[in-house]
């Protein structure tokens, strides 16, 4: 542990005992699984005990679905029908709290999941980020609705308003910044919400439990623990569920649709599984593109829905950029989360250095070679990043979301080569481009547009700036996450209309200016 500076040791291991439901933080007495991160705190490499979380079932899926339930009471709840002034004024109290637990969030970010200290800084004052720009985004929202529209002879205000009980469910590898992106959006339209942290990343959600206790009324918000099987299907199953809100993969989304009855009734938002690839074309500026290459293929290790999976390189410069990406990739800086400069981190999923061995293995078996010395080489929790070419698509490689540290690499003469594997792709996220003759790369943005959701002109593909839009096609997303289409993916337009006429117009003024309602009012939100 003397190696490990003092401010990042993990002196007590926490054991989560108790779980949020209806307003409360209620003890749990039940099965426990053991938390273990990959990084060792001995000379002799072990994994480390950080703690534990409870191991939950369906009796407990059955309880947060009656209080997210009740919570919402058919549209009756405190919450729904809340001012959307209120509903602000409880987020507002939730940031505040939340940035007294960054030094504990940040700590369990490096441990849990392996990411290095200045991204897991980044991760955690971008979320809090996120929820004031969601409030911003919220108010003007609000603003642009405290108003009567006619058309017709009809008089009209039309607002957005919940759908009921969310069930968000967030990925490993962003736990904190990409499951508030559902869970913020979700609540603060007036749902009722039951989260269930991702399978690793679950014990940095523990010091924001109380924040999240005391700033919204019971029912609000409910945190779980427990395997997805045991605690999301029966939650699906019950019927109550008005959104399923899911950053992860594919066959899990499909899965617990399949359970919900009454499938017409569920919305679906959904961030899923991508295969982004980088297009160097052969008039590339090749410093920017093997750095960018470097960031986008490599950053958190690879462990990105929006990373660089693939890249097809124009055969004229080939071998140039394959020796000097590769030249790139070698001396990349392996250690712990918090060492200086670091780059390469410790996998947070024991099995993942096993996968990408099998995946190189396949990859060697039909033709490609490992272009760096130290690729493949594993340690007990890494596998050093291994350059594949010529990679064809024979290989696993080619076809699978790796999501980790092996970059393939092909090479096209003709531009219709990448163009026809996007199109037969079962995803449709983004894509990198690098080029600087703009008659080339006109028709080709015209083209790639209508591929994938966003083209990245010579950087790599990323998910923010948050106020621009986060989507995908075919199998890699269902809905929109910006701040801006995040509120509208969990909201619904509602509207009240009457007749433009003297009784009519008579209780419209009343009503506005007796503030009884929540709904019809015109006040402007500073």
């Amino acid at each position: 542990m003397n190696t490990i500076p003092a401010e990042f040791q993990i002196k007590t291991q926490l054991h989560q005992t108790t779980y949020l439901v209806n307003g409360k933080l209620k003890l749990w007495t039940g099965a426990t699984t053991p938390v273990y991160s990959t990084i060792s705190s001995t000379t002799i490499y072990a994994p480390t005990l950080i703690g534990s979380i409870p191991s939950m079932a369906e009796e407990v899926a059955e309880e947060v679905v009656q209080a997210a339930e009740a919570a919402y009471d058919n549209g009756q709840g405190l919450w729904p029908t809340m001012k959307v002034s209120d509903r602000i004024k409880c987020m507002q109290d939730f940031v505040t709290q939340m940035k007294t637990t960054r030094n504990e969030v940040v700590k369990f970010l490096m441990w849990e999941i392996g990411k290095s200290l200045p991204d897991s800084e980044k991760e955690f004052d971008r979320t809090v980020e996120y929820v004031y720009d969601t409030i911003e985004d919220y108010k003007q929202l609000d603003r642009n609705s405290a108003r009567f529209t006619k058309s017709q002879g009809v008089n009209a205000m039309v607002r957005r308003g919940p759908l009921g009980v969310v069930l968000c469910l967030g990925p490993y590898n962003y736990p904190l910044n990409e499951t508030f992106a559902l869970l913020i959006p979700a609540i603060i339209m007036g749902n009722t919400v039951i989260f269930k942290p991702a399978k690793h990343g679950v014990l940095l959600i523990s010091p924001l439990l109380e924040a999240f206790q005391s700033s919204f009324p019971k029912g609000v918000i409910n945190i779980i623990y427990g395997r997805g099987r045991d605690v999301a299907s029966p939650i699906m199953k019950s019927g109550k569920i008005a959104i399923l809100a899911l950053i992860g993969n594919s066959k899990s989304a499909i899965a617990l649709q399949d359970q919900h009855p009454n499938k017409n009734r569920l919305r679906i938002i959904l961030g899923l599984e991508a295969k982004n690839p980088a297009i160097i074309l052969s008039d590339a500026d090749l410093d920017l593109a093997i750095q960018e290459c470097i960031t986008g293929t490599l950053s958190f290790n690879g462990q990105r829905c929006t990373a660089l999976k693939i890249l097809y390189v124009h055969e004229s410069i080939a071998a140039e950029f394959n020796r000097r990406f590769a030249e790139k990739v070698e001396a990349l800086p392996f250690g712990n989360p918090w060492e200086k400069g670091v780059l390469l981190t410790p996998l947070p999923e024991k099995e993942k250095p096993k996968y990408i061995q099998e995946l190189i293995e396949d990859a060697q078996k039909h033709g490609a070679e490992i272009l760096n010395a130290k690729g493949g080489i594993q340690t007990e929790n890494y596998i050093f990043p291994a350059v594949l070419f010529p990679v064809n698509k024979k290989m696993r490689v080619y076809h699978e979301e790796q999501f980790g540290p092996v970059i393939p690499i092909m090479t096209f003469k003709d531009i219709q080569e990448p163009l026809n594997d996007m199109a037969e792709s079962n995803y449709g996220q983004q894509v990198s481009l690098f080029g600087k003759d703009i008659k080339t790369i006109a028709p080709l943005i015209d083209t790639l547009v209508n591929l994938v959701c966003r083209v990245n002109l010579n950087s790599s593909c990323q998910r923010g700036p948050d106020i621009y839009p986060f989507t995908g096609r075919k199998d890699s997303a269902v809905g929109t996450l910006s701040i801006h289409d995040a509120l509208r993916s969990f909201s619904i337009r509602t509207f009240v209309a009457s007749k433009d006429n003297a009784y009519n117009n008579e209780i419209l003024q009343a009503l506005l200016n007796s503030k009884e309602s929540n709904f019809i009012n015109t006040d402007y939100i500073l």
